[in-house]
């Protein structure tokens, strides 16, 4: 019988040693557990760029000529990084900054608009003609920003220098004029 009840003590006690322990933390504070792309390098890159994309001459310039609110939508950044980097989740981050700046307006990604057009389709055979959305109401933008995300390892020994670089370019849709272009980089040193 002593054989069952060390036996279950073994188990409690292996048990007890591999617990979980999760603690939540505020989702500002910059953590980096593997020195890989993150999301505290995806909000600082995106808030940083389009800060300075809205403070920049050639912008502000643009906007003069253009005599109202630019309107702004933010197509395809590329991944070109070894990394799995969710772009999507970085595009977000770019569209809140632009949306909550109030110098500019933001217009539907080409996803979403796909998606309002057939539920406006939708809505012209079962909605009430009083309350249905019309066609031929929809801002078109004036600007597109795009662009590409990369990166540059040098490892030695058990080093690495990781160096990431965000590339936007913001166009005018009708002339395909460079308004705007912005580059940022991020340099991680991890050693293992």
């Amino acid at each position: 019988m002593k054989c069952p009840r060390i036996f279950c003590l073994l188990l409690v006690v292996i048990g007890i040693g591999c617990a979980r322990s999760v603690t939540r933390v505020d989702p500002n504070q910059s953590m980096d557990l593997s020195g890989r792309w993150n999301d505290s390098d995806s909000r600082l890159v995106a808030n940083k760029m389009i800060a300075d994309l809205l403070a920049n001459e050639k912008f502000k310039e643009y906007a003069k000529q253009l005599g109202k609110k630019p309107t702004i939508v933010v197509g395809l950044v590329r991944n070109k990084t070894s990394e799995h980097i969710d772009s999507d989740n970085y595009i977000k981050k770019m569209e809140l900054a632009i949306f909550s700046s109030g110098v500019a307006d933001l217009v539907e990604s080409d996803v979403f608009r796909d998606k309002l057009r057939l539920e406006r389709a939708q809505q012209q055979d079962f909605a009430d003609p009083a309350t249905m959305a019309q066609w031929g109401k929809e801002v078109g933008a004036n600007l597109m920003l795009f662009g590409d995300m990369t990166s540059e390892t040098d490892v030695y020994q058990n080093r690495r220098i990781v160096n990431y670089i965000t590339t936007l370019f913001l166009t005018d849709m009708e002339t395909n004029k460079r308004v705007w272009y912005g580059q940022e980089e991020i340099k991680k040193y991890v050693r293992n």
